[in-house]
């Protein structure tokens, strides 16, 4: 969870950040430009005949300003006029008009009833933006504008009176943040689709989810603003084509990223999600039959992608988000991210449904792009905590091969050892008791001077029979038929009583720690054996340093008794430590290597466990893991 705090402090403060930020209007939203005219206030008139280019003389007309346009959905009209007066603009070389923020199809302006703009475009894209130049006038001029559409029709923005090239720079510079974001995103997009090849094919799963969603998103971020339907307007229906395609994209990809987060069968949500793919699919032949035939088609096109698809997309976030959160109580961190993400999406296109219906004003979405790239920023933390989970587990996984395949080697060397030994040990021993023998009683029968050679004949003799009896021991660590229940606190007193004389001649301090008796299955012998010769180890360990400290303690942990023996003399490298029990191998000048080889066998055979933790320089600690039993009287 603290990994997550961070992330939540992030998004948090992300959308404290958006909820202060104004969508990009230009000048006509302020009162006055440094040099500019802002007017605020015009009058509308209805009209229905598409043929008229003036006025009705007998209609009406309303008056509208920013804070109350009357203009937006048609209600069975066929257009609106908007009219306002401007003033003198002979203080300009080259004077402009611009509205920032308008709905409309075709449009046609008149100066004093003369045409001076006319743009019509032949795609369902309502959102438009007027520019256009103006003659210098000494005199207050009267603006007409025709504006007809299938939709909706009239001014958002105020109306600003400037010079045209400072006008058409300011608008210019306004929707540079939206095509930049789309941008942006559209270059992370592309650059996963790109690298998705070298993903294994679980992870490309999500990865070719997440760029799809990427491109389908900064694709209807750009489609949405006016300026490629202004400045490419023969591309006009292709756009809207491109934006309805990525609006029916970005969904199921939705819906697919997120069946690759939750665990579990999920079969209804799946289920959902595959009849949302072939709607999805559906609604692109409508939009492109939309395209194609034209305004006759447009109320299917309507029906089809607009009114029959929203509640699917609020079974959808509804979908997503309740199952985030089941998984989030089930432990599952990267639901949590996830449903973060969706509610702040969620979050942003309620606060753009707020903003539009509660005002008398038309008011421009804005704030569902911020929603969106919060969306996919919570999507790119989970797939990353995804990727490294999964990298995580295969250094485990691969700490783990490497263990088992270091253990498989080791077995076989000692399966190896074992059967030399055992074939050759009875073989050697037998001779070597004989000669043992008759070297005794020649030693007796022999002159005082030739004594001590005899008696150090026979001590390597008894050295061979006990590396003799350590290969058979390793050979057959068998416990034989005398496995009792051991009380490990009273073996290893006995121990620290055998071993106390060794450790007083080498000047190291034996430290004892066991509180608690425990008990296991074992054979007390066999037991002392192994045990005496780590703690032997040690002891030789420190001979060389002063203070040395050989400790010895016993506790349980899950279900085992734990006896750790500890001590602060040279230690040993990672290395050395993986070769520990290995035939032959050992750290002292004079040791044999068969000694931990046989340590290793017996505590194996008692179903225990032994592990070595050594830092050079600080010392070492073997840590023996027995199964904690139950004393039977």
């Amino acid at each position: 969870m603290k990994r997550v705090k961070p992330i939540l402090f992030i998004l948090i403060c992300a959308v404290l950040a958006i909820l202060f930020i104004r969508p990009q209007t230009g000048f006509a939203d302020n009162a006055q430009s440094s040099s500019g005219i802002s007017i605020k206030e015009w009058e509308i008139q209805w009209f229905n005949d598409e043929t008229s280019e003036t006025p009705s003389a007998t209609e009406p007309w309303l008056k509208a300003n920013i804070h109350q346009t009357l203009e937006e959905n048609l209600e069975g009209h066929t257009g609106v006029w908007v009219h306002f007066v401007i003033p003198p603009t002979s203080v300009w070389q080259t004077p402009g008009l611009l509205i920032n923020q308008m709905y409309g199809n075709n449009i046609k302006v008149y100066e004093d009833n003369k045409l001076i703009y006319e743009f019509t475009r032949d795609s369902s894209f309502d959102r438009n933006m007027l520019l256009t130049s103006l003659v210098p006038n000494p005199e207050p001029s009267n603006i007409y504008i025709r504006i007809a559409s299938l939709d909706r029709a009239g001014i958002v923005s105020g109306v600003l009176i400037d010079n045209y090239n400072d006008l058409s720079k300011s608008y210019i510079i306004g929707e540079l943040p939206s095509l930049m974001l789309g941008a942006s995103i559209a270059f992370v997009g592309l650059i996963m689709l790109l690298i998705s090849g070298y993903l294994n094919p679980q992870q490309r799963k999500a990865w070719l989810a997440l760029s799809m969603i990427a491109l389908a998103t900064s694709v209807m971020i750009i489609t949405f603003t006016t300026f490629p339907h202004v400045y490419f307007k023969q591309y006009g229906r292709l756009l809207q084509l491109l934006f309805d395609i990525s609006m029916l994209v970005v969904f199921p990809a939705l819906h697919l990223f997120a069946a690759t987060i939750f665990e579990g069968k999920l079969v209804f949500y799946r289920k959902f999600g595959q009849w949302f793919v072939g709607y999805s699919i559906f609604c692109v032949f409508v939009s492109i039959l939309n395209q194609q035939i034209g305004d006759s088609f447009y109320f299917l096109y309507k029906l089809f992608t607009f009114y029959l698809l929203a509640p699917m997309l609020l079974i959808h976030f509804a979908l997503v988000i309740s199952q985030a959160f089941i998984q989030s109580v089930r432990g599952n961190k990267n639901s949590i991210i996830l449903a973060l993400g969706f509610l702040t999406c969620a979050g942003m296109f309620v606060m753009d449904l707020l903003r539009i219906f509660l005002s008398d004003s038309m008011r421009l979405p804005f704030l569902w792009k911020f929603g969106v790239m919060l969306l996919i920023i919570s999507l790119l933390i989970v797939l990353a905590r995804r990727i490294s989970a999964d990298h995580r587990k295969l250094v485990v996984y691969s700490k783990e091969l490497e263990m088992f395949n270091g253990r498989l080697q080791r077995e076989e060397k000692l399966k190896f050892i074992s059967e030399l030994a055992a074939s050759i040990a009875h073989e050697v021993r037998n001779p070597l008791q004989v000669t043992r023998g008759f070297l005794q009683l020649i030693s007796n029968k022999s002159e005082e001077t030739t004594k001590p050679h005899f008696s150090m004949a026979i001590d390597e003799l008894d050295r061979a029979s006990t590396i003799i009896t350590d290969f058979l021991t390793f050979a057959k660590p068998e416990l034989d038929n005398n496995v009792t229940t051991m009380d490990l606190h009273q073996e290893l007193m006995a121990i620290v009583t055998i071993i106390s004389p060794m450790a007083a001649l080498s000047g190291a301090a034996l430290q004892v720690d066991m509180p608690n008796k425990f008990y296991a299955k074992g054979n007390p012998s066999k037991f002392k054996q192994a045990v005496l010769n780590m703690v032997k180890n040690s002891i030789e360990a420190i001979e060389a340093r002063e203070n040395g400290t050989v400790k010895i303690s016993m506790h349980e942990e899950k279900g085992k008794a734990v006896i750790r023996i500890a001590d602060n003399g040279e230690g040993m490298e990672e290395e050395q430590i993986a070769k520990l029990g290995e035939p032959y191998y050992s750290t002292k000048t004079k040791g044999t290597g068969l000694g931990l080889m046989v340590t290793f066998r017996i505590i194996e055979v008692m179903e225990g466990t032994l592990e070595f933790r050594s830092k050079k320089g600080k010392g070492t600690e073997a840590i023996i893991r027995f199964p904690v039993v139950t004393n039977e009287n």
